[in-house]
This record gives C-alpha cells, structure tokens and sequence, in this order.
C-alpha cells in the first residue's frame, strides 16, 4: 500500500480520534468553567480518571504530552496532572502487513535481504513508534524503531487540543502563563518525528559520554536509517524499575544513581545539551549492574552557554542567599519582570531544586519522608505565585524542570544515598561559557546535529 493509501486508511481513525480529544478537552473546559465561575462543585479526581482512560488508549503523542505536562507546574488541573503522570507508553503494537509496508517504503522492495533476521513481532510499543529486533548481515543484533501511520497529522491534531485546554484553563484559573510551555512542547514534538535528526542526536550523546564506562548509548546504523525508521544497536539490559523491585543493595543502588546523573548532566554542563524525557522506561540496567543504558533520544534541546552560566548561578545565589544572584540567574533563565515579592515566591522553588547539591555530605535526594513533598512545594510555589500577580514561564523553563524533577523522582525510588554536592562541583569545575561554546560547536557538527533555531 502506498503513502498516499495509508493516509486515506487513517482519515476516518484521526476523525475518530479529533472526536474522542476533543470530549475530553469539552470536559476538562466544562467541569472546571462550571466550578470557576457557576459555583458547581464538580469531582475533578473522577473526570480525571476518565480522562486517562481515554488518553492512555490512544497512540501517538497525546500521551506523551500528557505525561510532559504533569511535571509543568500549573499547565492543567492538579487533580488532571497527578492523574496524567501514570500514563505509560503501552499502546498496543502494529501487525506484521503494517510492519512489511513500513520497512519496504524506506528501505526498497529487496529491504529483508539487508538483515539476517527480523522479528515479525514488536519488542516494545513508545508513543510514536514501535521496536522489532532484528539482525544486520553480520550477525550484528539491531532494533529498528518504526514510526506509526500517518504520525504528523497526528502530532498537528494533538497539538490542536493541547492548545485549546491550555488555553481555557489559563482563561479560567491559573497563576502561570504557559504561553511559552506550548511553543517549546510544539517545537519539541515535532522534532521528535524527525527520525535522522534522533540519529544524529545518538551520534551526540555517544561523543558527549564516550569517557563515562557506566553509560551505554545506542548508536545508529549508517544506511539503516530514515525520518520514519531508525536502526540502532541493540543494548541488552533490564529495566531499572524492574530490578528496584528485586531490591538491589546500597551500593548498586549508588552505582545507577551515579550514572544516571553524568548521564544527564555532564552533557548540559559541558555541552548546554539536555535530554528532555526522563522517563523512568527510558532507563535499562545493564548486564553487569554497574551502569545504565539510555534511550529515546527524540526530545534534546541545546541551549546556549549563558543559559548553563545562569543555572550555576541561581545555585551560587541559594548557596550564598544572595538576592542579587538570584535576580540575574532569573533574568538569564528568560523570567522578566520579578518583583521582588515575586522572586522570594521563586526562592522557594530553587531551595528545593538546589539543597542537595549545597550539602556537602553524603545523603538521599530527599530527606523528608514524604513522596508528595515535592507537590506540596510545587502548590506552596503556585499559590505565593497567585498572591504576587503570577508570572510568564520562559520557554528555557520546561525541559530543565522536567529533567531536574524527572530524575529526582528516579533518585528517589533508587533510595541511592550520594554526596550529590560533589558530583556537582566536578561537573561544573572550570566552567566558562567560551570554552562550552567551542565544545558544543565541534560535538553538535561531528555528530550532524541540524540547527533548529532556539
């Protein structure tokens, strides 16, 4: 079946589709629009519930976004976020004849005589795509990850949606203008189809972590890959959450903390590179259990090296309690306008953000015993927010956020008791922002990464 017929076999599924987002977005609009401004009581937990449901059986980045959102503070509904951070990439995989179309309109009609074997049946479903094993001529084991039908139109209507409840809800009650939080997720998004643009961002991650022995990046196989298909190599492992359940002892636990903590920032201190989803499936334990294995490499943004200067900064500024500091590490982070009301309000979120790295002394992540700790910040930030007339969150805010609160969770659950300070300072240790901006350079063209204007 050609291109054009498999966009004509799905038409009838994205109306299905644009009919089922857009209740849910009517729902979201009419429970909250009905409590706001008529005084009905509505129970938003319930209506949350439903919403999942109905997001998490659909493919495609409507999930994704969901689960995005849920880390953005004030984007939606408390009682819609806490319900759309359970979402899961499990939707359920495409058939073989699917499967045999896809692989021939990017590889030719003589595309299984490239490979020894290939796995008629997915290894894994994501979001906008699924994984078959396979292998090269050589023996050499692969994944391909193929990308479902007709993806753009449905990345354009999502984004249709997502606009449309960020909209009502920021009309109806909410402190933050997110304004900006869609234009990054958007731009974000629609990179994230562009498959040879994630095989150039695999190039990247495996120049920018090639002297760290305890991370494992999978790398793309030349003439394999496409904007629809991406081979890479295969990594075996376990996923970590599936080992945490077999309760790994303090030093192992150490060991992946470790690990995933260069792998995250020793490329944004470094390069002003950050990984954008750090989703606990995007980690595997690696056969030895010394280190990890790091995936999906769609969502990477580079920022510029005053950008990585402003975060060292607003660390410098919480470490010294420094007003000043903090009101330029804001400036430079994109915030405008911050009263000085508004700024204490800020404070708060960059205690919590910082402490550990401030404490030079070996402790966990988080020394409340409390898992919603964080959230009750997040609702501490938003409403000291609302009393000094709320704030514009800049597109730099999104990605780092997620990335800090993303692996928090994940130290969190790892219960790893580190000295996080240290690790810190080794990561930022003769930082200046001319030598960043030369090691970005050379990493970003060796690697081929596109310039996406930022």
């Amino acid at each position: 079946m050609s291109d054009r017929r498999e966009r004509e076999s799905t038409l009838f599924g994205e109306m299905r589709r644009m009919v089922r987002t857009s209740g849910a977005v009517g729902g979201i609009a009419a429970r909250v629009a009905g409590e706001r401004f008529l005084g009905l009581k509505t129970d938003k937990t319930a209506h949350a519930e439903d919403l999942k449901a109905i997001l998490g059986g659909l493919k495609g980045p409507l999930m994704k976004v969901a689960q995005f959102l849920s880390t953005v503070p004030d984007a939606l509904p408390e009682e819609y976020a806490e319900q759309l951070a359970t979402l899961q990439a499990n939707a359920p995989p495409m058939g073989w004849p699917f499967v045999r179309r896809r692989m021939q309109s990017e590889l030719g009609p003589g595309w299984e005589a490239r490979f020894s074997e290939f796995g008629r049946e997915a290894a894994a479903a994501a979001s906008l795509g699924q994984v078959h094993r396979a292998k090269l001529p050589d023996g050499t084991p692969v994944a391909c990850k193929l990308q479902y039908p007709d993806m753009p139109s449905v990345v354009e209507a999502d984004l249709r949606q997502l606009k449309l409840a960020m909209n009502l809800y920021q009309r109806m009650d909410s402190t933050l203008d997110n304004g900006e939080v869609y234009q990054e997720l958007r731009d974000r998004l629609r990179e994230e189809l562009d498959y040879l643009r994630e095989a150039a961002h695999q190039r990247l991650y495996g120049l920018m972590l090639a002297d760290q022995p305890k991370v494992a990046v999978p790398q793309p196989v030349e003439g394999y890959c496409t904007t629809r298909l991406l081979t890479m190599s295969w990594l075996e492992g376990q996923a970590l959450a599936k080992r945490l359940e077999e309760n790994p002892p303090q030093e192992e636990r150490r060991a992946y903390a470790e690990a995933l903590f260069h792998a995250w920032y020793l490329p944004f201190y470094r390069y002003g590179v950050i990984h954008g989803d750090p989703h606990l499936g995007n980690y595997q334990v690696r056969p030895d259990r010394q280190g990890i294995n790091l995936f999906d490499f769609g969502t990477i943004r580079v920022f510029p090296p005053s950008f990585v200067g402003g975060v060292i900064l607003l660390y410098e500024a919480v470490r010294d309690g420094d007003e000043e500091k903090a009101a330029e590490a804001y400036r430079i982070w994109g915030f405008r306008n911050l009263s000085k009301e508004t700024m204490a309000v800020l404070g708060l979120w960059a205690k919590f953000l910082y402490e550990p790295l401030v404490q030079d002394r070996v402790r966990p992540i988080q020394e409340v015993d409390d898992m919603s700790y964080g959230r009750k910040v997040a609702a501490q930030v938003h409403a000291g927010l609302k009393r000094t007339g709320g704030v514009k969150v800049p597109r730099e805010f999104p990605l780092m956020d997620r990335a800090a609160i993303g692996l928090g969770s994940v130290f969190l659950r790892l219960r790893a008791e580190m000295n996080w300070h240290r690790l810190f300072m080794e990561m930022i240790e003769g930082f200046e922002a001319a030598k960043l901006a030369q090691r970005q350079a050379a990493a970003l063209r060796a690697a081929g990464v596109p310039e996406t204007p930022r």
